[in-house]
């Protein structure tokens, strides 16, 4: 008798996507952020330099899928939260607060994720990979489409 493994669809990209979103939001939620604010602090804690502002709005736009004035009022939030602070006219930069939040975060879901990802032989991985970021470009084709 033999099992066929079921093709990869839509639902199921979703399902593992909440189902990580999920567990990260609970982390997130202990220390009094959000998923948003996460995704933004992410992007400037990759850097030690200031960012400007519309480039940070812009990944975040591209990032969560969201308009510009709903990732405008996260980098607000961020900077009401003393998290990111204003540097020069147009930039902002990640504060030591904002540093320590992201560390602690990514240090509290990195044993999550090895668990998750266990045992999953790499080449599979690789696949998974290949296959994720083909969906996620043809997906982002069909969005900038629908809106132009």
């Amino acid at each position: 008798m033999t099992t066929t493994t079921p093709l990869l669809g839509p639902r199921d990209i979703a399902l593992a996507h909440y189902a990580g979103r999920a567990l990260l939001e609970k982390v997130l939620a202990r220390h009094g952020a959000t998923f948003q604010q996460s995704v933004t602090l992410r992007l400037v804690a990759g850097t030690d330099e200031p960012i400007e502002r519309e480039h940070l709005v812009d990944g975040v736009v591209g990032a969560l899928k969201i308009d510009a004035a709903e990732a405008h009022a996260v980098v607000d939030e961020l900077l009401a939260a003393e998290l990111l602070a204003d540097q020069e006219p147009s930039r902002v930069r990640i504060t030591d607060a904002g540093r320590e939040l992201y560390d602690t975060t990514s240090a509290e879901t990195a044993p999550i994720s090895a668990r998750i990802y266990a045992g999953i032989p790499t080449e599979d991985l690789a696949v998974a990979g290949r296959v994720l970021s083909l969906i996620t470009e043809r997906a982002n084709a069909e969005l900038s489409a629908m809106t132009e």
